[in-house]
């Protein structure tokens, strides 16, 4: 990848990372929130993730390593 599109999408990554920050900064100003509510959020995201991987895992046959050593 030539250097000026890595930096190109890194410049990009970085603008939107910075207004999802700001937005999020308005909204939870607009709101009275607890914090646990707002910390809750993001371990129910990851908490979702793993069980996605966790069932994948377990239900994919073609990637079972153990089914394929004699």
């Amino acid at each position: 990848m030539p250097l000026d599109r890595f930096v190109l999408i890194l410049f990009i990554v970085l603008i939107a990372a910075g207004a999802t920050i700001w937005l999020g900064a308005i909204i939870a100003t607009s709101f009275a929130v607890p914090f646990g509510a707002v910390a809750l959020l993001p371990a129910l995201l990851i908490g979702y993730v793993v069980w996605r991987v966790v069932a994948d895992r377990m239900g994919n046959s073609d990637d079972d390593h153990y089914d394929k050593m004699k």
